[in-house]
């Protein structure tokens, strides 16, 4: 099913940021069928059990994407099926989303720290805040937050904190260097979650693979620009399909 695209959301803020994106690809191909895959909803923020279930879920041989978590999760699936896996594409996500000495271009320890607590206290007032950080770096931050969190569905705090660990604790790299498939990985250079210097960082690991950086753009940038990550999408998928 090389004319299948699933997409995997980022933490917190549900499938709406996506569909903008879906609707664009597929206005570029009407070959190619675009799905949006919420995350599990799970008790745990235990990586295996996260992969089982979009494992079980989720249809063999079919390109894999996602943004920011989403983009780690799609990684680490990507690698788990091998040849069942067409190509991997990744939006603003961070092999570590947490820096450690192994790899620095990342979120600090405790600012992640600050925002685990504050999850902890009130989730809501932590998605809102996580909003304007998606934002930031967009020609208008303060609107596009609120579009992203009004968009937000009504997810339990435990399930949000379980989502958290994960980010916390998840490293791709193995990842992306076991999987042999075909790899984009579009990072923003005004990214307030991700730093810019991730995306170098990357290619230094894997040099034989797709890194754009766009740079005039923070986190959401599938937002606002839908069309034009939804041109690179599809002339990476239509440059893979011609190999």
């Amino acid at each position: 099913m090389r004319d299948r695209l699933i997409l995997l959301p980022g933490w917190g803020l549900g499938v709406s940021p996506l569909e903008p994106l879906a609707a664009a690809l597929q206005g570029l191909d009407e070959h190619l069928r675009v799905h949006i895959e919420p995350l599990p909803v799970l008790a745990s923020g235990d990586l295996d059990e996260w992969l089982d279930e979009l494992d079980a879920s989720l249809p063999d041989n079919v390109w894999l994407g996602g943004w920011s978590l989403g983009g780690m999760l799609a990684s680490e699936l990507a690698a788990r099926r091998g040849d069942r896996c067409c190509g991997l594409v990744t939006l603003a996500s961070n092999p570590c989303f947490v820096a450690h000495d192994g790899w620095p271009s990342a979120m600090p320890g405790e600012t992640f720290d600050a925002f685990l607590a504050g999850c902890n206290a009130d989730s809501q007032v932590t998605l809102k805040r996580f909003g304007l950080l998606c934002a930031k770096g967009a020609e208008d931050p303060r609107g596009l937050a609120r579009l992203l969190v009004s968009g937000a569905p009504n997810t339990p705090s435990p399930v949000l904190m379980n989502g958290l660990e994960l980010l916390a604790q998840l490293d791709t790299r193995e990842a992306l260097l076991a999987f042999r498939g075909p790899q984009l990985h579009l990072f923003a250079g005004m990214d307030g979650l991700v730093p810019a210097e991730a995306a170098s960082d990357l290619l230094t690991l894997l040099p034989d693979v797709e890194i754009g950086l766009i740079e005039q753009a923070g986190h959401a940038f599938l937002l606002e620009d839908p069309h034009g990550v939804a041109g690179a999408i599809q002339a990476f998928l239509h440059e893979c399909g011609d190999d």
